[in-house]
């Protein structure tokens, strides 16, 4: 069993192994970051005092000290360490370790389950963890990129305490740097500096883990001999990294996050912050057809009839995106997403349908009356179908006041044209027809 598991949670300390795993903290005040957590006052310094933990989900960025965090928590406690990845391991492994923590507890021993990626575990195997982890068979540590509250299991979650990671700043991000060139048994024999402070925070984006890998790259590629000075520029980490960007994940909470950016950037009007975004999303190798979808979806929940022409620019970049591709197509882009950010805007037409959804689903009248229906037969006639209908061409201007609500119902305004751009005639004009209305309603 020994064999299937094993228990020693610490990062490899030969020169073979990454620098992030060689320079891992050894103990909870080596850790950089988190003070939220692990700082005088914070929830995990409480419980490493203790030696008693509960079971929990780390959920945070890679490279900000989750892994770290799980091994440390095994050593302080003194449990057996088990660690699984969500991607290799299947309800079969989850069952023969959970088998290994029952017969360990008869020898009054704990064990500590450290599933790493834990938003990859499907139902099944979320499930066979339950009874496992509210019995206190196991001592469950997840980590996940994602938004446990979309990804892990309600009743899981429920029996865990759920710790939100950040990114590390750039001054943290300097200081494990800085660290690592002067504990790492390897880097510590030579003389190195750092030039491109700015380079290397931007790429690494607070994670630790990519802040570290990429000085050990560039170190690698240096002609260099102990003692000697070795200066680490920007032309060097882009010349190791084959890479000029921030990170981007277009799965995870990057994706979501960034376009969240972007579509709140053209809300606010600024159209030099959605450029930002929007090159930051293009750079990164995201799909320009989710980008201009997203765009035709803005001009009708955003701008609305504040500029109704929105809308058909946002389709008509699509389809150009779709016809023309990368690279050119990002100019099309470019023109959809400045114009929509510099529009007026409204999101009145969206705020009346939601009015509109929440009134329907009341007990209120719902048949459509008589003089409303149509009436293609003589039998719907004689049945009083289509009788007493007003056409409106008929009267002047075009307006007749008519109910077009079903009968019983009460005429309410779910849609209230806003002040801006051309939104603002159709509000005079609704206001004149139906004056009482939106009086009542405003």
């Amino acid at each position: 069993m020994q064999e299937l598991f094993p228990t020693e949670p610490k990062g490899s300390n030969t020169h073979q192994a990454p620098l992030a795993d060689r320079v891992r903290p050894s103990n909870i005040d080596e850790v950089t970051g988190q003070e939220h957590l692990i700082g005088e006052d914070g929830p995990l310094r409480k419980f490493f005092e203790l030696k008693e933990f509960p079971s929990i989900i780390f959920w945070g960025p890679p490279g900000v000290g989750k892994t770290t965090l799980a091994y440390l928590i095994a050593e302080q406690s003194g449990y057996n360490f088990i660690r699984m990845s969500a991607v290799d391991s299947g309800v079969a492994d989850v069952r023969k370790v959970i088998n290994y923590a029952k017969a360990q507890m008869s020898q009054e021993k704990r064990t500590l389950l450290f599933i790493d990626e834990i938003h990859r575990f499907n139902k099944s195997q979320q499930d066979a963890l339950l009874h496992a982890v509210e019995k206190g068979i196991i001592t469950l540590i997840g980590a996940t990129t994602e938004n446990p509250s979309f990804e892990v299991i309600a009743a899981l979650l429920s029996r865990c305490q759920v710790y939100r990671l950040h990114l590390l700043t750039n001054e943290q991000i300097q200081t494990v740097v800085v660290k690592a060139l002067k504990e790492d048994e390897v880097l510590k024999k030579y003389d190195i500096e750092i030039e491109a402070w700015d380079f290397l925070q931007a790429i690494s984006a607070g994670d630790a883990r990519t802040a570290l890998n990429a000085v050990e790259l560039a170190f690698r590629i240096t002609g260099k001999s102990e003692g000697k000075k070795v200066i680490i520029t920007r032309e060097l980490l882009e010349k190791a990294l084959q890479q000029k960007t921030a990170q981007y994940d277009k799965k995870g909470e990057s994706h979501y996050d960034t376009i969240s950016a972007f579509i709140k950037s053209m809300r606010g009007s600024d159209p030099d912050a959605a450029l930002f975004w929007l090159v930051k999303m293009l750079d990164a190798g995201e799909e320009p057809r989710f980008i201009a979808r997203r765009m035709v979806i803005f001009a009708s929940e955003d701008i609305g009839n504040a500029d109704p022409y929105a809308v058909t620019l946002s389709v008509s970049i699509f389809h150009a995106v779709e016809m023309i591709g990368l690279p050119e197509a990002q100019i099309n882009l470019a023109q959809g997403v400045t114009y929509l950010a510099s529009c007026p805007k409204s999101n009145a037409s969206y705020v009346g349908l939601m009015k509109a959804f929440m009134e329907i689903r009341q007990p209120i009248p719902l048949s459509v009356p008589l003089h409303l229906r149509n009436a293609p037969t003589q039998l719907m006639k004689d049945e009083g179908y289509h009788e007493g209908y007003q056409y409106p061409h008929n009267f002047e201007g075009g307006f007749v006041e008519e109910s077009y609500f079903p009968e019983g119902y009460t005429p309410k305004a779910f849609y209230f044209p806003k002040d801006s751009g051309r939104e603002s005639k159709i509000r005079e004009r609704l206001k004149a027809l139906w004056k009482k209305r939106y009086e009542e309603g405003e």
